[in-house]
């Protein structure tokens, strides 16, 4: 942190967020509002004679409330740039000044209450997101007892307790009457690996935090006992198994079992965990003198902000989609835009600092061409047909399309911020846009073709190329058996399928029409696939005022890894396709005829004058 305050091609913003994003890769357009911080960094040297005659004292964040700060304050040890702050909500008063001690108290003249906030724009070409995470808050876990029991605390706080910058100096000691602890028990996957109360996903960073915390304890209090209660200890690192044979060796004892209650001895402030042994299957009772609940990690919950200033997508879990798992793992899907640290997911440090080198090194590939290269396959508007409504511009997920409704101009599409999703060309009423090498001409002649002979044994598939394509290619590749009557075709998106497919489908005879996509919480192209739900709803209800099974059109969402659910699902609707009779496809054929015939108008009747 201090080499980046100290680099001359670095700029350090702190106190500050981010409070708009426009333009597209290459060309960003970034406003930051910058707090007051009321101290001149710059001549600051911090000295801590302001600090000294401060008259408030507030619970220390950074140190988990075991110490004291006051409202002139540094963040934490080391912070840059170095120099104080002043908190305006816990001074005293400044407008007008109520005490004014620290700026007595400051030689240089560095506190001034007259700064105000500030709103920064600048220009870039590229964003790294590296916003972190936050820790599972164990409040609600009353059998924890961690908001009643002094001597119940985070792996977060145990951290604080045992630091050298800490509010202990480094020196292991219960929080209830300062001793040191004869005992402190682990308790592992606080928050994690569950379903009811936490998140379903391994944090990753928990069980080799406890594994480091155990061996401090025995390198520098020996005479302490250590024992972890845990599910599963996951040691896959480069050396964790390594260390965790070294913790086994100090004597540690590695309980299996996570315990469901704990009580506290109101006099010596010890705690009693109650655990059934699976090795032993055994319930057991473990007294200690403190508990360390291994909290797990989840996102940041101010993301949404982020992810609504840049366009993001988010995984199932919470954290922020990559473009691809595994060819692009560092890359969001909208280009310029890459992820680094714990902002894509659970990660230790070195995995946040491999990731981080992998984030500026593609971003500076992308910077260093000086033109922006895209692949061909984006929307392009036809102004002749295009009536400057506007619909196109708001289903755009990427908000590449722009239309100026006031001066009736027809809408204009950004390729480089443009990923090809589609859903504009669905969307439009007037046919104004096309989709480069997935136009409606190619994806019709794919259904002509197809339903060409013998319809009635054909079922359509439109799969999205991210997720349910891959699907396909997953159950293929793992010689997954799917009935051949099912004939696939491939699209960017689900957003990509107009009404007028599905219907020319069942106008050629098809059966069964499936529409499938990515997952409502991975679309790769964010929130498109709602667009979907949304068309393919008033398509059931046509198909049901037209006197058709709504149930001959299907949607169903597949994951690029769920080849089995794609064989299963292909399964089902084989077994649906067999119960369609040729009377219900020959009713259907001439209901979307009749449909398609131009309505011929009344003639009005003239009256005698």
């Amino acid at each position: 942190m201090a080499d980046a305050g100290r680099h001359p091609n670095i700029e350090l913003l702190t106190l500050s967020e981010v409070t708009q994003v426009k333009g597209h890769v290459g060309n960003f357009h970034v406003k930051v509002h910058k707090r007051a911080r009321y101290v001149d960094e710059k001549e600051c040297t911090a000295c801590n004679d302001c600090v000294e005659v401060c008259p408030v004292a507030l619970p220390d964040e950074f140190n988990m409330g075991f110490s004291t700060r006051k409202a002139i304050y540094q963040p934490f040890p080391q912070a840059v740039p170095s120099a104080f702050v002043v908190n305006p909500s816990d001074c005293l008063g400044n407008n007008p000044i109520a005490c004014g001690r620290c700026i007595e108290a400051c030689e240089k003249e560095c506190i001034n209450f007259d700064m105000t906030d500030e709103d920064i724009e600048i220009d870039v070409g590229t964003i790294i997101v590296a916003t972190g995470m936050d820790v599972f808050d164990p409040s609600p876990l009353e059998e924890y007892g961690y908001s009643r029991f002094a001597n119940v605390v985070t792996s977060l706080d145990f951290e604080r307790l045992i630091s050298s910058f800490g509010p202990t100096q480094g020196t292991l000691v219960r929080p209830s009457d300062g001793e040191i602890p004869r005992t402190v028990a682990f308790i592992q996957c606080v928050g994690s690996r569950t379903e009811k109360n936490g998140k379903p996903y391994c944090s990753n960073i928990c069980c080799m935090n406890t594994v480091k915390d155990t061996l401090l304890i025995k390198d520098h209090w020996p005479q302490t006992d250590c024992k972890v209660f845990y599910i599963d200890i996951r040691a896959f690192g480069k050396g964790f198994e390594e260390l965790y044979k070294r913790s086994r060796g100090e004597g540690v004892e590695y309980i299996r079992g996570i315990p469901g209650l704990i009580d506290e001895d109101p006099k010596t402030k010890d705690l009693t965990l109650t655990v059934e042994n699976v090795q032993s299957a055994q319930v057991e009772k473990h007294t200690v003198g403190m508990v360390v609940l291994s909290v797990g990690v989840e996102p940041r919950r101010d993301g949404d902000t982020i992810k609504n200033l840049l366009s993001l997508s988010n995984t199932p879990d919470g954290f922020y989609m990559q473009a691809h798992p595994k060819l692009m793992p560092v890359d969001a899907p909208t280009k310029g835009v890459f992820f680094a640290g714990c902002a894509e997911g659970p990660k230790d440090v070195k995995d946040s600092v491999s990731q981080a080198s992998a984030a500026a090194a593609r971003a500076n590939r992308l910077m260093r061409k000086g033109i922006i290269t895209v692949e061909a396959i984006t929307s392009v508007v036809n102004p002749e047909l295009c009536r400057s409504c506007g619909i196109c511009e708001q289903v755009c997920p990427y908000h590449a399309i722009t239309v100026d409704k006031e001066k009736k101009e027809s809408a204009v599409v950004t390729e480089a911020a443009c990923a090809g999703c589609g859903n504009c060309a669905a969307a439009c009423p007037f046919g104004a846009i096309s989709m480069r090498h997935f136009t409606d001409e190619q994806i019709e002649a794919q259904i002509d073709a197809m339903l060409a002979v013998n319809p009635q044994d054909k079922i359509v598939v439109f799969a999205c190329n991210w997720c349910s394509y891959m699907g396909a290619d997953t159950a293929g590749i793992s010689r997954l058996q799917y009935p051949p009557t099912v004939r696939i075709i491939r699209t960017m998106c689900s957003a990509r399928v107009h009404p007028k497919f599905i219907e020319r489908a069942f106008l050629k005879g098809a059966p069964i029409v499936l529409v499938s996509g990515c997952h409502f919480a991975d679309c790769h192209y964010i929130t498109a696939n709602r667009s979907t739900q949304s068309r393919v709803d008033k398509m059931w209800d046509k198909l049901e005022k037209m006197g058709i099974r709504p149930e001959r059109l299907q949607l169903d969402w597949i994951s690029a890894a769920e080849g089995q659910k794609f064989a299963k699902v292909m399964a089902q609707v084989e077994e649906l396709r067999k119960k369609v009779t040729r009377e219900e496809i020959e009713h259907t054929v001439r209901a979307f005829t009749e449909a398609g015939k131009p309505k011929k108008r009344k003639k009005a009747k003239v009256g005698a004058s």
